[in-house]
């Protein structure tokens, strides 16, 4: 009897180490399935240029 009760103790105790390490482990593969997303965008910004600095220039330009 002594080894079911103990055997339930060790099962129930370890239940809150196993839930977050799955958690751990879903928020690690979230952030490498964004990773290529931000890196993405980030090229994407700096191959295109910034286009707020282009509108002032032709604004700049149409006044004088």
């Amino acid at each position: 009897m002594k080894h079911i009760v103990f055997s339930l103790i060790l099962v129930f105790s370890l239940s809150g180490c196993l839930a977050t390490a799955v958690s751990t482990a879903v928020d690690v593969g979230v952030e490498v399935v964004k990773v290529p997303f931000k890196v993405g965008g980030a090229i994407y910004d700096g191959v295109t240029g910034d286009d707020d600095e282009k509108a002032k220039k032709d604004e700049e330009d149409k006044k004088d």
